[in-house]
């Protein structure tokens, strides 16, 4: 018999999927249209139209999607600013924060205190992409806009010159801070890092947790929620293998 915390819900999962999935398109398609010079003559020179193209279809869920989250639950956004993101640390936050890097090389070795909801460190990272991707959302609208929202050049809105030169320059460093922020992202998210090997499942699967993993990676947070008991099950294992 296993207990699982759900940790996250199918809202908060399906928002991360599409957001994660389209800033890493977008920065694959971002590259053809920060240097147009690597398509070459490919597809007779349309490759990079096409990577343009792309790029801005690509930025409509990246948008669009976030924002519905918002509009379907206010409260998780205030949530994930008042708490997750700028919620007070306390010694344990900030020990986990310190001992972090050498927890990075050495995972059997470094004890590290438990944590609540989000992990110290997570929380800077977290707030970091929100704050790197609505600024990239918000400039390269700009830069759309001032060429027509429509392929065709049309429902065009002109900004002055010095407005798109500065959209250009904050969407270009925002980009590579992204892109280096979230390559650490995705090597702890996605369970390339060993210890968090098989978290994967709950941002990307059922949102659901075990129960020793809740407490190995959040201490707090499983305390508080096997105590409450409304998000645990329990699974039995053995059933399920013989199913299997």
């Amino acid at each position: 018999m296993t207990r699982y915390i759900q940790r996250h819900s199918l809202l908060t999962r399906v928002t991360h999927g599409v957001a994660a999935v389209s800033c890493i398109l977008l920065a694959i398609t971002g590259v053809f249209v920060f240097v147009p010079s690597l398509g070459g003559g490919i597809m007779g020179g349309d490759f990079t139209y096409a990577m343009r193209m792309l790029h801005r279809i690509l930025a409509i869920p990246f948008i669009l999607i976030p924002l519905w989250a918002i509009i379907k639950s206010p409260k998780g956004f205030v949530h994930l600013f008042k708490e997750d993101i700028f919620g007070k640390w306390d010694k344990d936050d900030f020990a986990w924060a310190m001992k972090f890097p050498f927890y990075l090389f050495a995972p059997g070795k470094v004890h590290m205190p438990p944590q609540h909801h989000v992990k110290s460190a997570q929380r800077l990272a977290d707030g970091a992409l929100v704050f790197f991707c609505f600024f990239l959302a918000v400039s390269g609208m700009v830069m759309w806009l001032n060429t027509g929202l429509l392929p065709d050049g049309s429902w065009k809105v002109e900004f002055s010159p010095t407005t798109v030169l500065v959209a250009h320059l904050v969407h270009d460093v925002f980009f590579f801070l992204t892109v280096f922020v979230g390559i650490a992202h995705i090597y702890l998210g996605a369970g390339i890092f060993q210890p968090y090997r098989g978290t994967a499942r709950i941002m990307f699967g059922d949102g659901k947790v075990s129960e020793s993993d809740a407490a190995y990676h959040w201490g707090y947070w499983a305390n508080e929620e096997i105590a409450l008991g409304k998000n645990v099950t329990t699974v039995n294992d053995e059933k399920d293998k013989k199913s299997a």
